[in-house]
Formats: C-alpha cells, structure tokens, sequence
C-alpha cells in the first residue's frame, strides 16, 4: 500500500501542482490508513475492503476525532481509490457507498461592501501616520485574504510591485496572491512615504510598523480592526479573520473560481472553501 500511496502523492505533485502543505495532509491521512489495514490484516479477523475500511472509520470515531475531522481522513481515503481506479489498480472505488460522518458547516459572517467601506472609511478620515499604515493593512488584507499573522509577518521583500502580489509563506507552504491596481498604489505610495516615516532602523526588514519602529503584532492589529469597527457602529465580534471571509465570500460571488479562491487563502482541501458557496451570511 506505501507505494500506492507515494505513486498517489507524486500525482498531486506533478498533476494537479497541490501545496507540499496539501500533500502532507494527505501523506498523514493515507499513512494512518495503511496503519490500520496492516493492523486488521495481520489479526486475520477480517478479510474483505469493505469491512477493512469499515473499522476505520468506526477506529476514527473511537480515537475521539471531531466529525470535520474524520470526515476529512474518509475524504482523503476516496480521493486514494479513485486514483487506484483510474489508473487501473482497482476495478472499482472500496469507498463508494461509505458515507462519510455528517459535519455542520456554518458559513462564517462577511461583511458587505458597504460595511468594508465604512470601516475603511474610519482609517482614511484620520490623518495620522499610524492611520495611514492601517488603510494599507485593511486594504491588503481585503485583497488577498491573508490570515492576520500572515499579514503581519510579511517583509517588504514579499511585496512584489512589478507583478502586483504579495509572496507569503505559512508553515511549509508558499503562495502567491495577486492583488489589484489600487492595492498596488496604495502598498507604492506607502513604501515610499508613510512606511520610512515610521521606521526607526534601516535594518528592519517588517513592511507594517507600530509607532515605536518595530513590527506591529497579531493582537496589535487585532485591536485595531475592533476600534475601527467600533466606530463605524458594525458588529462587535469583527476581527481580522472576518475581512478574509469577506474577502472570500466576495470572490465567490463575483464568480471567481472555486480553486483560484483556494489556492489564494491557502486551503489544504477545497471543502474548507466551498462553504462560502453557501447562501450569504454578511453581518447586516
């Protein structure tokens, strides 16, 4: 089965150009499958796919994995198979009829546009350095929807003006996010003008600054985005995480591709980007 499995990850290497973060899910989901195989085989209780891959699903629920969780694991399984089937070293799919465990998926809230505009509208009123920096960072973050540590882990290096996208790393994955011609006039004008006026050592390398020089934080910007939206009278519970749904949500419903859309936010599995395919959630 190892082999089976390699052949499988070299496939979504070279075919279908998944993330080495992607490809990892997978490697741990598979190997953890091929585990219990070998396990129910050298027992010798069971003998047919069917009720080997039966007990795996009932050993998921026994090791206390959440319902997303193992439903996840069955997914990757299936996806396993059904490469086995196309490239014939199965007749047909041992997972075909094994429903998965049901997972309640709730559509995360989004703001409208008119609710991002009178956010952003909070910072651009000001006139103040540290305001300046914030219309870039809603911006940005509106843009492309980067996680928030991503965002402020980001260096000037990774912004890329010439091809307008920003390079981010996260864990062991890169993408590459492009962004619009107002972002990138934004991100020009900030880097020539408001970035150097908060920088204190030319040896700092963070694109966002806090007023003391040094890299502004998670919770930094954190609360930042809460007294804005304050402000503006919007919703409490809105945090930087809720300008990358919006981010998200709004790609979809333009009619952007539901890969393009993950590849951007940096899903390992498209179910994760799918639920914004749902009905609108926006917080109005």
């Amino acid at each position: 089965m190892k082999q089976d499995i390699d052949a499988f990850l070299d496939y979504l290497r070279t075919e279908k150009s998944c993330s080495q973060n992607t490809i990892a899910a997978y490697r741990n989901d598979l190997n953890q499958l091929a585990t219990h195989v070998d396990g129910e085989r050298s027992k010798g209780t069971i003998t047919s796919n069917d009720d080997l891959l039966k007990s795996y699903l009932i050993s998921l629920r026994g090791k206390g994995y959440s319902s997303a969780t193992a439903a996840r694991k069955v997914a990757s399984a299936k996806s396993f198979f059904r490469f086995l089937v196309e490239v014939g070293k199965l007749k047909e799919n041992p997972l075909r009829n094994l429903i998965p465990p049901q997972v309640k998926r709730h559509v995360p809230k989004f703001l409208s546009q008119g609710e991002y505009r009178r956010l952003l509208g909070q910072a651009t009123r000001l006139s103040s350095l540290e305001a300046k920096r914030d219309v870039v960072m809603l911006e940005l973050l509106y843009a492309t929807g980067l996680r928030v540590s991503e965002l402020v882990s980001l260096n000037v290096k990774d912004i890329d003006l010439e091809q307008s996208c920003v390079h981010c790393v996260h864990g062991s994955s890169k993408r590459r996010i492009p962004f619009d011609y107002r972002t990138r006039e934004l991100l020009s004008i900030f880097l020539e003008n408001d970035r150097l006026d908060l920088l204190y050592d030319e040896k700092q390398d963070a694109l966002f600054l806090n007023r003391r020089g040094g890299r502004l934080t998670r919770q930094g910007f954190w609360q930042i985005t809460k007294n804005y939206a304050s402000r503006a009278g919007l919703d409490g519970q809105i945090t930087p995480q809720t300008l990358r749904h919006s981010f998200a949500a709004h790609k979809i419903q333009s009619g952007s591709d539901l890969h393009s859309v993950q590849q951007a936010l940096g899903h390992v599995y498209a179910s994760s980007t799918r639920i914004y395919k749902r009905p609108a959630s926006s917080l109005r």
